[in-house]
């Protein structure tokens, strides 16, 4: 058995700075949106093995193949690495993702149609330490709802998960996305997306823009004087995520 993926993951744990609360409060959209990107993949994990009684933290791996074990001396340095840690469920998140890219490097007939799922959570880990598990998920910046398996499961996928693109979906104040949209230009194809941002009694309204960051924005000022030849909808930050990863796909690919 290769140690090489198991390794890998056991690394990216070791370089966590679980009590980074600053980075926690900094990335808190990110973090949300990643925390229930892992929720809907454990569900799908768990509605296709019948382990519905064991999601949402759980081992994916002792549900598809039981037999598959984490190299010694990666789980002996695993133990090292997750001592003092909490919950329990992280620690069990934990030892589960080393385990599943164990089992990866020796199996490639696992399905196709259901993806990584530990991926947005090492992620989530990385961007600022674990959570706290009571009536909601405390990810010590944001509070989401836990839900159930099904609700989980039939959630709008979040996909983009560049580290450009989660950074710029962080940001303090209350956020509410718009794409700019004309009659060649419809929501799902915009010809930008605008946002405006209110904290500390004050509205920023910002544009996405080909510098591939936020920049200020005139738009709803000039909107609301007559100069409405672009139209604007509300969207969400997941269809804002996907036009700032396919910008910056497009930019960088033609630089």
């Amino acid at each position: 058995m290769t140690e090489d993926s198991s390794r890998r993951v056991l690394e990216r744990l070791r370089a966590i700075d679980w009590a980074d609360d600053v980075a926690a409060s900094d990335h808190a959209n990110s973090r949300a949106l990643l925390m229930r990107e892992y929720l809907r993949r454990a569900a799908l994990w768990a509605r296709a093995y019948g382990a519905e009684q064991s999601w949402p933290f759980f081992d994916i791996a002792e549900h598809v193949y039981a037999e598959i074990q984490t190299p010694p001396d990666v789980a002996a340095e695993a133990e090292e690495v997750l001592a003092g840690l909490a919950p329990t469920s992280l620690k069990r998140t934990c030892r589960a993702a080393i385990r599943w890219a164990a089992l990866r490097d020796i199996r490639d007939d696992l399905p196709a149609d259901l993806p990584d799922p530990y991926e947005p959570l090492l992620l989530m880990y990385e961007r600022g330490g674990g959570y706290f598990l009571e009536e909601y998920l405390d990810l010590n910046g944001v509070m989401i709802r836990l839900g159930n398996v099904e609700s989980n499961a039939s959630a709008t996928p979040f996909l983009t998960l560049a580290p450009s693109t989660l950074d710029a979906l962080d940001a303090e104040g209350e956020i509410t996305y718009y794409a700019k949209v004309s009659e060649s230009h419809p929501k799902h194809s915009p010809r930008g997306i605008v946002r405006r941002r209110i904290g500390d009694d004050h509205t920023y309204d910002e544009a996405f823009t080909r510098n591939l960051r936020w920049e200020p924005t005139e738009y709803f000022k000039l909107y609301d004087l007559g100069h409405n030849e672009v139209d604007h909808v509300k969207i969400t930050e997941i269809e804002a995520a996907v036009f700032i990863e396919s910008v910056t796909a497009k930019i960088l690919g033609s630089s």
